[in-house]
């Protein structure tokens, strides 16, 4: 990075902990470090919730995601807008209603206190992890721009947010989120039309678009059903109907964001919002990425966007490498040519097209097996901790092909994405280990006292989340990694809540039990690989829902 870009960097990242110091200032109590005194209007609302899903993962991770496997990742979210309708019309009112800290509760007065203390366990474990996988996103920025060790650049990020999240309480988080939100919507809109304003001359959107297309990347929609598949218009529908529904309605991470709101209104209106604008924003992030291959088929590309890991693969098989890279120059130059020649022939209309898209496809598949095979030799070594690409190929097209400062901005986005996140993650895992756990024993505390834990929890928080980012490097693609850890508890967390508002006559003792079965199912159906990690939410949620059901039922019979 030239210095113009370490300048915007610094002033973006210090801005906002200045800011957020600021409008974190005048704590009192729990009520206030936790639900920001419940003030917050629907705008600030519906930022905070997008931005605590949007976390660096989604920037840095999903157009990686969209170079390698197509757009097809946004059927994930076709279940969210009908996840939003369900939560507004029973979650947000009797959340609201019984004016509590956590959504956890609620379990306690509807169940006992062993249910909500199982249901708030398994939301710390879950939560904990992947907010731990959040921080080391944006550390692999600071590990390339620097050539810092990774674990060294995870203690910094980690360290940085602690700042104002420590001090402020959810108050600060809201109002960092409002304006980090909007900062990343105008940056990665700017990094969208600099992807096509950098195609070759004679080049347009349209004939990215074309080649993208050719190549599979605009598979948003695909139709058959395969349980093992990840992303289909079945898996996002009904997987990620329930995964939506238990995120949202049952994660303290997001029920701390519109629980803060200054009513019923405010927030069911900043929740509706973010189900219609969801799925567009994530279109448009993935659409950037097909870009950026399109882009990448005009222009030289890398072998290997992980350049530590090539790197290392080099030094150790340097016939290897030299083979592969040989092969990978000549085709991808051949490849880059086709290109071309396909753009030429659609503005003619050449009898030739579909042949010359043949041979482009031909072309690609070879550079493809090149690509694997590289990528299956870095993936047998035991020397570098991550070898994972996708989440490099968007960093990759940031530091080499946009202008001095823009590129400062990004990375700065893509930092201030995942302090959103991390920041929302850590008061929400505060708020539950304080008011579900430690104060569950019956203490009674003064408003100061509150205060001095509440701080306390988070900084443990914090601490435990960089441990965890520090065995990040080993998950893979990090968008994925993320979404299956959540998958992995979010349907026994839904369960729970699903027969706590609508099967009135089943007990805690029935709920505890199906949800211990339920839980220990999904683990053991996923380490088999029975199904795609979708589907995971709905057999958790379903299996709460028939174990409790059947239970109550024969309890019932033999009254």
């Amino acid at each position: 990075m030239g210095t113009p870009d370490w300048i915007v960097l610094f002033i973006t990242l210090a801005t906002m902990i200045a800011y957020g110091l600021y409008k974190g200032r005048g704590q009192s109590g729990a009520h206030s470090y936790l639900l920001a005194d419940k003030q917050m209007p629907w705008y600030v609302v519906l930022l905070g919730i997008m931005a605590t899903q949007a976390s660096a993962i989604t920037f840095l991770s999903a157009p990686g995601q969209a170079y390698t496997d197509g757009m097809r990742f946004v059927q994930y979210y076709f279940g969210l807008p009908i996840a939003m309708i369900v939560i507004c019309v029973t979650f947000i009112p009797i959340f609201r209603r019984l004016n509590v800290y956590t959504a956890y509760q609620y379990l306690e007065e509807r169940f006992d206190r062993k249910t909500r203390l199982f249901t708030s366990l398994l939301f710390l474990l879950s939560r904990g992890l992947s907010t731990g996988i959040s921080i080391y996103a944006p550390a692999i920025i600071l590990s390339s721009i620097l050539g810092w060790n990774i674990y060294l650049t995870n203690v910094v990020m980690g360290g940085l947010l602690l700042i104002y999240t420590y001090t402020g309480g959810a108050k600060a988080v809201a109002h960092t989120q409002k304006l980090q939100f909007l900062i990343i919507l105008g940056s990665m809109g700017i990094a969208g039309y600099l992807v096509v304003h950098r195609l070759p001359a004679g080049v347009g959107m349209s004939d990215a678009l074309y080649i993208a297309g050719k190549s599979g990347k605009l598979n948003v929609i695909t139709t058959h059903f395969n349980w093992k598949d990840k992303y289909n218009i079945w898996s996002g529908l009904i997987g990620g109907f329930f995964l939506a529904l238990s995120y949202f309605g049952t994660d303290q991470s997001q029920v701390g964001r519109y629980i803060s709101g200054k009513d019923d209104r405010e927030s069911k209106l900043g929740l509706l919002l973010n189900g219609l604008v969801k799925i567009p924003m994530q279109f448009a992030i993935l659409l950037i990425g097909a870009l950026v291959f399109a882009f990448y088929s005009f222009r030289p590309a890398p072998l290997y966007f992980n350049s530590a890991a090539y790197n290392t693969l080099r030094e150790r098989e340097p016939q290897t490498v030299l083979w592969a890279e040989g092969n990978y120059l000549e085709m991808h130059k051949q490849y880059e040519a086709e290109a071309l020649d396909i753009t030429n022939m659609r503005k003619t209309n050449s009898p030739a097209l579909s042949s010359a898209v043949y041979h482009f496809q031909h072309t690609q598949s070879q550079i493809q097996v090149i690509r694997d095979s590289v990528s299956r030799r870095i993936a047998a070594q035991k020397y570098s901790p991550d070898k994972n690409d996708t989440n490099y190929i968007f960093l990759y097209f940031v530091r080499n092909a946009l202008p001095v400062g823009v590129v400062g901005l990004l990375f700065a986005v893509i930092i201030l994405a995942s302090w959103g996140s991390i920041s929302a993650a850590l008061n929400s895992l505060t708020a539950c280990s304080l008011i579900d756990v430690q104060l569950l024993r019956g203490n009674q505390l003064t408003e100061k006292q509150e205060l001095f834990y509440g701080r306390l929890h988070t900084l443990g928080w914090g601490i435990f989340s960089i441990c965890i980012a520090m065995f990040a490097a080993r998950l893979g693609s990090l968008i994925e990694a993320v979404n299956i850890l959540g998958s992995l508890f979010y349907g026994t967390i839904l369960g729970i809540f699903l027969v706590a508002f609508y099967m009135k006559r089943v007990n805690g003792n029935t709920v505890f039990t199906a949800a211990i079965i339920a839980e220990a199912s999904v683990i053991i159906i996923y380490c088999l690989d029975i199904v795609s990690f979708l589907w995971l939410n709905v057999i958790g949620a379903l299996l709460v829902v028939l174990i409790s059901v059947v239970t109550a039922s024969l309890r019932k019979k033999n009254v």
